[in-house]
């Protein structure tokens, strides 16, 4: 499969093939997609990216949108900021993932989509900032693959990238403590 926006053995582009798992599916047949996907080097994931959560049923599955989460950010292969977010003047601030509380979306993300923990975390989103990255570009071996890796700083958290177009990555957040990974769609800005 090349890197542009090539056909599939069905004969419909990669790009579209994307556009209908993003109406929803499941697990395996998302991760069928992401396994068919090359990979990325480290240097072509830097820029802005806009994101979004592939839905597949995984318990993470919009919940960073329903907390206001825009994308990522990656600066140069140690300067990666995970975590961009719309502030309520509409500016992009990075926030700390160390600060988030990780073991809660882990063990509770249903109770984390009522509108009161929203809301509770919007007031809360100034004391998360953070102006330095959290995170740093590597490659790493993940399904098979060795791609551009986003590796955490503080958190036991992997987020390794396949193309889908130059400007169109495929996420797989490999965390410990869930039993799948939480894919995503990254586009750049």
């Amino acid at each position: 499969m090349s890197t542009n926006d090539s056909d599939t053995s069905s004969g419909t582009s990669v790009r579209d093939r994307l556009n209908e798992l993003e109406q929803g599916t499941t697990l395996d047949e998302a991760l069928a997609f992401y396994d068919a996907l090359p990979a990325v080097a480290v240097a072509d994931m830097f820029g802005a990216w806009r994101g979004s959560g592939l839905i597949t049923g995984h318990p993470l599955d919009g919940l960073l949108e329903a907390f206001g989460w825009h994308g990522k950010r990656f600066d140069d292969a140690d300067g990666a900021h995970p975590l961009i977010f719309a502030s309520a003047s509409g500016a992009r601030v990075a926030l700390d993932p160390a600060r988030m509380p990780m073991s809660l979306l882990r063990r509770y993300p249903d109770a984390l989509r009522s509108p009161v923990v929203t809301r509770l975390f919007a007031l809360l989103r100034p004391l998360l900032r953070t102006r330095e990255p959290r995170a740093r570009l590597r490659m790493s071996e993940y399904r098979g693959v060795v791609s551009a890796t986003m590796c955490y700083d503080a958190l036991p958290i992997h987020d390794v990238f396949r193309r889908v177009t130059a400007d169109i990555v495929v996420g797989a957040m490999d965390m410990r403590g869930l039993d799948a990974p939480f894919l995503f769609v990254l586009r750049r800005e």
